[in-house]
């Protein structure tokens, strides 16, 4: 009975009595691993792994030498898997809301949609001076010039606009103006002289081609002020149209008159635009690197790579691509059938006032699926989230151009009546439009581009050839090109790696 009860096997684990901390005999040494626990308390805390503190100690210069002689392990790992399991995790929230770069203003994007929408008027106010006999599919006197300078300005200015925006990336404002001053009046010497080309196609369609050399004109100069954030700027310029139109419908204006109000509102906007390009020289010593050579008069910043020219031409096809289907939406009755048909006016007026709201939205979208990507916590909720996201948005945008055609139709004299397949083939048209901007803000310009394009194409050939009822054949084409960026835009955004800023 001398022995002790605990030795015995049986009675192995009875011990229940609690442990009693035993204070450290003040001529003992400090554990040196508590010493490193307090001064690495913080960086422990927050780590979620032990090999993020095995990083921080050999970053210190902790060999495993060392680590053994003073704290008595055997390396960097197994001392971190001891301090990770000393100390309790606390991981550390933002100091204030996260940086949502793709956070814009509402006002903004509508005022960029108005200044998109107002040269119109210019049309409505210059009319009575494109008077002449009809061009040859049916439309109006000065249309083949004045589309054909349209197309060929937004193709030129889209891929202008690019280049300058490339540079502004590069914090390179400079090489922008530039570019800019460069590009514009090229721009516009190139859009003129297409539209006299189209002139020699009938004998009343000089003064057309006069208007769309004008037009050729404002474009380049419209183009300088917006890509350099002048849109208030571009507004004023365009006061003269906003106050002179009314005036022409009620009064009857002089075709002078008319005339003065147009040269005054395209000398305003070429002016402004003048101002904002001073002639910028190149700055001393800078030259873009070996293997990358900058178009004359335009350098890369010291250890930067010039913008490649060809990036900027999938937006100049984009550009012919949404174009092309805006005019056919407008337009595409007459082709087929003749001067007896009504022009659309409506519904390219409410598409392009709704390009305010449709970069408000994808701004919105792009911060919500930010937004997504930091609180879903597995790629199914996330792209759920998405597809919520996604759809409320276009639902929206819809809601909006519906809005702005039905208003257009009821206040527009002679408007032709919005409904049925008219009615279907615009929201179609919108969700091409606001899917394939969707694409390009992701860098899927290519790809919109093409799809856009060819629907483009695809509906100049049904109506050169008189394939089918245009309102059918406007309808089925938008609705195909839609159902293809449907598939395109769900295997590109249901990938969370594509929404990084």
């Amino acid at each position: 009975m001398s022995g002790s009860l605990w030795l015995k096997a049986e009675s192995a684990g009875l011990d229940t009595l609690p442990a009693v901390p035993r204070p450290r005999p003040s001529w003992a040494a400090a554990d040196p691993i508590d010493d490193l626990t307090t001064r690495l308390e913080e960086v422990i805390a927050a780590a979620v792994h032990p090999d993020e503190i095995a990083a921080v100690l050999e970053s210190d210069g902790m060999t495993d030498d060392h680590i053994r002689l003073t704290y008595g392990r055997e390396n960097s790992f197994a001392l971190a898997e001891d301090l990770y399991a000393r100390v309790e995790r606390r991981y550390p929230e933002p100091d204030g809301p996260p940086a949502d770069p793709w956070h814009t203003g509402l006002g903004g994007c509508l005022l960029r949609g108005l200044v998109f929408a107002l040269p119109g008027l210019a049309y409505v106010l210059g009319a009575p001076l494109l008077a002449g006999p009809a061009a040859a599919p049916g439309l109006p006197a000065g249309t083949v010039p004045l589309l054909a300078g349209a197309v060929t300005g937004w193709v030129w200015n889209q891929a202008l606009s690019h280049r300058a925006y490339s540079w502004l990336g590069l914090g390179d404002r400079a090489a922008a103006a530039r570019t800019l001053l460069r590009g514009a009046p090229a721009g516009a010497l190139v859009g003129a002289l297409v539209a006299f080309a189209a002139a020699a196609a009938g004998p009343g369609e000089w003064g057309g081609a006069v208007f769309a050399a004008g037009q050729a004109v404002y474009l380049a100069a419209a183009t300088v002020l917006l890509v350099l954030d002048r849109e208030k700027a571009l507004l004023g310029a365009l006061a003269p149209l906003i106050a002179g139109t009314p005036a022409a419908h009620w009064l009857g204006l002089p075709d002078p008159a008319r005339a003065a109000l147009l040269g005054t509102s395209l000398a305003l906007a070429v002016g402004l635009a003048a101002r904002e390009l001073p002639p910028w020289t190149a700055p001393a010593g800078e030259r873009a690197p070996a293997g990358e050579r900058a178009p004359a008069g335009e350098r890369a910043p010291a250890g930067r790579a010039a913008p490649r020219l060809a990036a900027s031409v999938p937006y100049g096809l984009f550009g012919l691509g949404t174009g092309g289907l805006v005019l056919y939406a407008a337009i595409g009755d007459v082709v087929a059938e003749g001067a007896g048909a009504s022009v659309a006016g409506p519904t390219a007026v409410a598409l392009t006032l709704s390009m305010g709201p449709a970069e408000w939205l994808l701004h919105r979208f792009r911060s919500e699926s930010l937004a997504g990507l930091r609180a879903c916590t597995s790629a199914r909720a996330f792209r759920r989230t998405t597809a919520v996201t996604l759809s409320l948005c276009l639902t929206v945008y819809l809601a909006v151009l519906l809005a702005l055609a039905v208003t257009g139709t009821l206040l527009w004299p002679g408007a032709p009546d919005i409904g049925g397949t008219r009615l279907a083939s615009l929201l179609l048209i919108g969700t091409v439009l606001w899917a394939a901007l969707l694409l390009q803000s992701f860098g899927a310009v290519l790809t919109a581009a093409v799809v856009c394009g060819a629907a483009a194409a695809a509906q100049t050939v049904a109506l050169a050839t008189g394939t089918g009822d245009p309102r059918l054949v406007g309808a089925g084409v938008a609705g195909s090109a839609a159902a293809v960026l449907a598939v395109v835009g769900a295997v590109l955004l249901g990938r969370a790696t594509a929404h990084r800023t």
